[in-house]
């Protein structure tokens, strides 16, 4: 069921159940971090490895100490600039926190997401909770109540609808060595605004055995249709001339004679196809098609994040 109904969704949530909730990044598929029943769920549902942790949400910065333990004041700092919005911070977890939560670690993933539904949500509970994003393991992120509705059918009995995600990727994600912070995922915050806080930082994004956040894995965020991403759409092109091909470009269609042609923003800007990213790519794989041939972005803001999220996408 779509409602926008939040008491239905806190009557779920208080008994253990499992809903969908919209923010400004994707839709999270949520439990309480208290309850093992819910957390197993979700899991069990996206078909998630346990050893992947899950980001735990709260509703403002006073909350963290529930959660966290040692929290760096770097880490304030961050939080102090972009909380409510799309930054998941890596810290020592709180003894409350179970492991299942954080894959085994002695660390959590927190964020205050910026969504007035989700924010109103989590100020009505007792516990925080813990939303990875509502699709199966692996596949492409929802930004809307249909995508997630697509996504599991029947499997989550309530979806709670805030319209279309503003940001349209996932949070960035810092964490922090030998007090230094850390990128573990490009997300929704571009890695030179983290700097304009920060100073330069490093980044470690990929670990396939022992991921430190979500979103670490090499194939991940990917359609069912293979994708292949290109700086030479036009030699790509040529090679698959006899397969049905879909396109996903930055700014302008491609003079070809190919009806499935998504542009992730007319005016170039990063920020709006990062919004449209997921969207588009649910659109092409709908249709059927044997390719999907995707535009690099500029490595540059959230060209950075998207091209993460396309090359992701392409392991098969």
């Amino acid at each position: 069921m779509i409602t926008q109904h939040i008491p239905e969704a806190i009557k779920v949530l208080n008994n253990n159940g499992i809903v969908a909730i919209p923010t400004e990044t994707v839709y999270g598929l949520a439990g309480n971090i208290y309850s093992e029943k819910a957390i197993k769920s979700i899991f069990e549902i996206k078909q998630r490895p346990f050893f992947n942790p899950l980001i735990v949400h709260i509703s403002s910065l006073q909350k963290l100490a529930d959660v966290a333990i040692n929290i760096p004041e770097m880490a304030y700092k961050l939080a102090s600039v972009f909380w409510p919005g799309p930054l998941t911070l890596v810290l020592n977890k709180h003894p409350n926190v179970p492991l299942l939560i954080t894959g085994g670690k002695n660390t959590v993933a927190v964020r205050m997401p910026n969504h007035p539904i989700t924010l109103t949500l989590l100020n009505q509970l007792d516990f925080p909770l813990a939303a990875p994003s509502a699709n199966l393991f692996g596949q492409l992120s929802p930004t809307c109540a249909a995508h997630v509705l697509a996504g599991f059918k029947t499997n989550v009995p309530l979806i709670l609808d805030g319209g279309v995600c503003q940001s349209g990727v996932e949070s960035t994600i810092i964490g922090f060595e030998n007090g230094k912070p850390i990128i573990y995922r490009l997300g929704a915050i571009a890695i030179e605004d983290i700097e304009n806080v920060v100073g330069k930082i490093g980044t470690s994004t990929h670990n396939n055995t022992e991921p430190n956040a979500p979103g670490m894995l090499s194939k991940h965020y990917a359609p069912h249709t293979k994708l292949i991403v290109t700086d030479s759409i036009n030699d790509i092109i040529s090679n698959y001339s006899n397969l049905k091909i879909g396109l996903l470009l930055f700014t302008n269609k491609m003079a070809y004679d190919l009806p499935y042609q998504e542009i992730l923003s007319k005016k170039g800007n990063l920020a709006e196809a990062a919004s449209n990213l997921y969207a588009a790519l649910h659109r092409l794989d709908n249709l059927g098609l044997d390719i999907i041939i995707a535009e690099k972005l500029p490595n540059k803001g959230l060209g950075n994040t998207i091209n993460d999220r396309l090359d992701r996408g392409t392991k098969q």
